[in-house]
C-alpha cells in the first residue's frame, strides 16, 4: 500500500497597508481583539451586566461551549474580562465580568467606530 504524501502550505500574513498621507485613520487604530464578532458580542453583553455565568453567556450569545471558552480566554488574557470559578454545592460555576480595562477598551472601540461612521457620512 502506497502512502500519499501531502505538502503543507502555509499562508503568509496579509501585508499591512499604511495610508499614503502618513496619518493614522480611525480604522488603523481599531482594537482587533474586540473587533472579532464573537468577542465583540461577549464583551458588549458583559458591559450590560455586572457579571454572567458561562451558561448564561452561552444561552444569550447562542455560542458553543468550545467557542465561548476560546473567545472568553482571549479576552481574559488581554485583561478585558475576569473569570472566577467556584462551586454552588457540587456544581462548578464560572462567572465572567468586564474589567475596568475591558470597559475602557470597549469605549475606545465604540469611539473609533463612531469616527469611522462619521467620516463615511461626510465623504
Amino acid at each position: 500500500m502506497a502512502v500519499k504524501k501531502t505538502k503543507q502550505v502555509t499562508e503568509s500574513p496579509a501585508p499591512v497597508v499604511k495610508p499614503k498621507s502618513g496619518r493614522t485613520s480611525a480604522a488603523d487604530s481599531l482594537d482587533n481583539l474586540i473587533h472579532e464578532r464573537a468577542r465583540l458580542s461577549l464583551i458588549s453583553t458583559l458591559a450590560a451586566h455586572n457579571s454572567l455565568s458561562f451558561s448564561e453567556l452561552k444561552e444569550l450569545l447562542q455560542m458553543t461551549d468550545g467557542n465561548l471558552s476560546v473567545q472568553a480566554r482571549r479576552l481574559e488574557e488581554a485583561g478585558y474580562i475576569s473569570c472566577e470559578k467556584s462551586f454552588v454545592g457540587r456544581t462548578p460555576r464560572t462567572e465572567y465580568a468586564l474589567t475596568d480595562s475591558g470597559r475602557a477598551a470597549l469605549k475606545r472601540y465604540v469611539a473609533h467606530m463612531e469616527a469611522l461612521i462619521k467620516s463615511m457620512k461626510q465623504g
